[in-house]
Protein backbone atom coordinates (compact mmCIF):
# COMPACT_ATOMS: atom_id res chain seq x y z
CA UNK A 1 0.00 0.00 0.00
CA UNK A 2 1.36 3.33 -1.21
CA UNK A 3 2.19 6.06 1.55
CA UNK A 4 -0.26 9.01 1.65
CA UNK A 5 1.19 11.95 1.21
CA UNK A 6 -0.33 15.29 3.53
CA UNK A 7 -1.69 17.56 1.44
CA UNK A 8 -0.05 20.76 1.06
CA UNK A 9 -3.52 22.63 2.68
CA UNK A 10 -3.26 20.76 5.45
CA UNK A 11 0.55 21.60 6.32
CA UNK A 12 -0.75 25.48 5.63
CA UNK A 13 -3.61 24.79 8.35
CA UNK A 14 -1.24 23.62 10.69
CA UNK A 15 1.30 26.58 10.13
CA UNK A 16 -1.42 29.41 10.47
CA UNK A 17 -2.43 27.77 13.98
CA UNK A 18 1.13 27.58 14.68
CA UNK A 19 1.13 31.09 14.08
CA UNK A 20 -1.91 32.57 16.04
CA UNK A 21 -0.89 30.80 18.74
CA UNK A 22 3.06 31.50 18.66
CA UNK A 23 3.81 33.54 16.26
CA UNK A 24 6.36 33.62 13.08
CA UNK A 25 8.72 31.60 15.59
CA UNK A 26 6.41 28.91 16.67
CA UNK A 27 6.18 28.22 12.52
CA UNK A 28 8.81 25.61 12.53
CA UNK A 29 8.74 22.12 10.65
CA UNK A 30 9.71 19.76 12.90
CA UNK A 31 6.90 20.62 15.58
CA UNK A 32 4.12 21.07 12.58
CA UNK A 33 5.44 17.11 11.74
CA UNK A 34 4.65 16.55 14.92
CA UNK A 35 1.23 18.19 14.98
CA UNK A 36 0.47 16.00 11.96
CA UNK A 37 1.71 12.85 12.65
CA UNK A 38 4.03 12.82 10.14
CA UNK A 39 7.52 12.80 9.61
CA UNK A 40 8.97 16.60 8.28
CA UNK A 41 10.27 15.13 4.54
CA UNK A 42 6.23 15.73 3.65
CA UNK A 43 7.20 18.96 3.93
CA UNK A 44 9.78 19.75 1.71
CA UNK A 45 7.59 17.81 -1.15
CA UNK A 46 5.38 20.77 -1.12
CA UNK A 47 7.61 24.14 0.13
CA UNK A 48 10.93 24.42 -1.17
CA UNK A 49 12.06 26.14 2.26
CA UNK A 50 10.36 28.08 5.39
CA UNK A 51 10.40 31.04 3.61
CA UNK A 52 8.57 30.15 1.07
CA UNK A 53 5.92 28.28 3.61
CA UNK A 54 5.81 31.82 5.36
CA UNK A 55 4.77 33.14 2.09
CA UNK A 56 2.08 30.21 1.55
CA UNK A 57 1.18 31.21 5.19
CA UNK A 58 0.86 35.06 3.93
CA UNK A 59 -1.16 33.98 1.11
CA UNK A 60 -3.88 31.63 2.09
CA UNK A 61 -4.08 34.58 5.31
CA UNK A 62 -4.90 37.04 2.40
CA UNK A 63 -7.68 35.05 0.60
CA UNK A 64 -9.45 33.27 3.62
CA UNK A 65 -9.42 37.15 5.58
CA UNK A 66 -9.53 39.12 3.02
CA UNK A 67 -11.24 37.11 -0.57
CA UNK A 68 -13.40 34.97 1.01
CA UNK A 69 -15.07 37.35 3.03
CA UNK A 70 -15.68 39.90 0.74
CA UNK A 71 -17.15 37.34 -1.60
CA UNK A 72 -19.23 35.68 1.26
CA UNK A 73 -20.51 39.54 1.85
CA UNK A 74 -21.03 40.18 -1.70
CA UNK A 75 -23.26 37.15 -2.74
CA UNK A 76 -25.64 37.97 0.37
CA UNK A 77 -26.92 40.81 -1.77
CA UNK A 78 -28.33 44.27 -0.44
CA UNK A 79 -27.37 47.58 -0.26
CA UNK A 80 -24.43 48.98 1.59
CA UNK A 81 -25.94 49.14 5.35
CA UNK A 82 -27.43 45.37 4.99
CA UNK A 83 -23.85 44.10 3.37
CA UNK A 84 -22.29 45.92 6.03
CA UNK A 85 -24.00 44.11 9.03
CA UNK A 86 -22.97 40.83 7.03
CA UNK A 87 -19.89 41.85 7.41
CA UNK A 88 -19.71 42.60 10.69
CA UNK A 89 -21.54 39.26 11.44
CA UNK A 90 -18.73 37.48 9.59
CA UNK A 91 -15.68 39.56 11.59
CA UNK A 92 -17.38 38.64 15.10
CA UNK A 93 -17.30 34.85 14.46
CA UNK A 94 -13.61 34.86 13.00
CA UNK A 95 -12.00 33.91 16.10
CA UNK A 96 -9.41 31.67 14.66
CA UNK A 97 -8.70 34.47 11.58
CA UNK A 98 -8.68 37.19 14.17
CA UNK A 99 -5.75 35.25 16.11
CA UNK A 100 -3.96 35.09 12.88
CA UNK A 101 -4.55 38.80 11.86
CA UNK A 102 -3.20 39.51 15.19
CA UNK A 103 0.21 37.67 14.90
CA UNK A 104 0.86 38.77 11.68
CA UNK A 105 0.21 42.55 12.64
CA UNK A 106 2.61 41.22 15.61
CA UNK A 107 5.17 40.05 13.14
CA UNK A 108 4.84 43.11 10.67
CA UNK A 109 6.50 45.48 13.12
CA UNK A 110 9.73 43.29 12.98
CA UNK A 111 9.48 42.13 9.26
CA UNK A 112 9.06 44.80 6.21
CA UNK A 113 7.98 42.13 3.72
CA UNK A 114 5.31 41.28 6.20
CA UNK A 115 4.72 45.01 6.88
CA UNK A 116 4.22 45.64 3.03
CA UNK A 117 1.76 42.56 2.47
CA UNK A 118 0.17 43.68 5.60
CA UNK A 119 -0.50 47.08 4.37
CA UNK A 120 -1.77 46.15 1.01
CA UNK A 121 -4.34 43.81 2.84
CA UNK A 122 -5.48 47.13 4.95
CA UNK A 123 -5.75 48.55 2.32
CA UNK A 124 -8.25 46.59 0.54
CA UNK A 125 -10.39 46.19 3.59
CA UNK A 126 -9.92 50.26 3.44
CA UNK A 127 -11.33 50.22 -0.25
CA UNK A 128 -14.17 47.39 0.29
CA UNK A 129 -15.37 49.71 3.83
CA UNK A 130 -15.26 53.20 1.48
CA UNK A 131 -17.43 51.00 -1.21
CA UNK A 132 -20.47 49.36 1.19
CA UNK A 133 -20.37 53.48 3.40
CA UNK A 134 -20.47 55.13 -0.16
CA UNK A 135 -23.38 53.88 -0.85
CA UNK A 136 -25.15 55.60 1.64
CA UNK A 137 -23.24 58.79 3.44
CA UNK A 138 -23.34 61.80 1.54
CA UNK A 139 -19.64 63.19 1.34
CA UNK A 140 -16.30 61.93 1.11
CA UNK A 141 -15.39 62.91 4.21
CA UNK A 142 -18.20 60.98 6.08
CA UNK A 143 -17.07 57.70 4.39
CA UNK A 144 -13.51 57.65 4.91
CA UNK A 145 -14.18 58.47 8.72
CA UNK A 146 -17.02 55.84 9.05
CA UNK A 147 -13.98 53.22 7.16
CA UNK A 148 -11.68 54.42 9.14
CA UNK A 149 -13.88 54.15 12.63
CA UNK A 150 -15.12 50.58 11.55
CA UNK A 151 -11.30 49.36 10.83
CA UNK A 152 -9.68 51.05 14.04
CA UNK A 153 -12.94 49.36 15.78
CA UNK A 154 -12.80 45.80 14.46
CA UNK A 155 -8.52 45.53 15.35
CA UNK A 156 -8.49 48.10 18.15
CA UNK A 157 -10.83 46.41 20.70
CA UNK A 158 -9.42 43.08 20.53
CA UNK A 159 -6.21 45.21 22.37
CA UNK A 160 -8.70 47.08 25.09
CA UNK A 161 -8.80 45.13 28.28
CA UNK A 162 -11.63 47.80 29.98
CA UNK A 163 -14.67 46.37 31.20
CA UNK A 164 -18.01 48.20 30.28
CA UNK A 165 -20.19 47.71 32.96
CA UNK A 166 -23.10 45.38 32.96
CA UNK A 167 -22.57 44.97 29.10
CA UNK A 168 -20.64 42.82 27.76
CA UNK A 169 -17.68 43.46 24.91
CA UNK A 170 -20.28 41.95 22.19
CA UNK A 171 -22.53 44.33 22.96
CA UNK A 172 -20.43 47.51 23.26
CA UNK A 173 -19.55 46.61 19.62
CA UNK A 174 -23.11 46.23 18.39
CA UNK A 175 -23.81 49.73 20.24
CA UNK A 176 -20.38 51.00 18.06
CA UNK A 177 -21.76 49.68 14.82
CA UNK A 178 -25.58 50.72 15.08
CA UNK A 179 -23.95 54.16 15.64
CA UNK A 180 -21.96 54.05 12.80
CA UNK A 181 -24.31 52.93 10.85
CA UNK A 182 -26.70 55.70 11.60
Amino acid sequence: MPATRTLRSEWIDEGLRALAAGGPDAVRVEPLAKGLGVSKGGFYWHFDNRGVFLDALLDSWEQQSLDEVIERVESSGGDGRARLWQLFSLASAAGDLLRIDLAIRDWARREEAVAKRLRRVDNRRMDYLRLLFGDFCSTDDEVEARALLVGSLWIGSHFMAADHGARSRAEVLELAVRRLLA
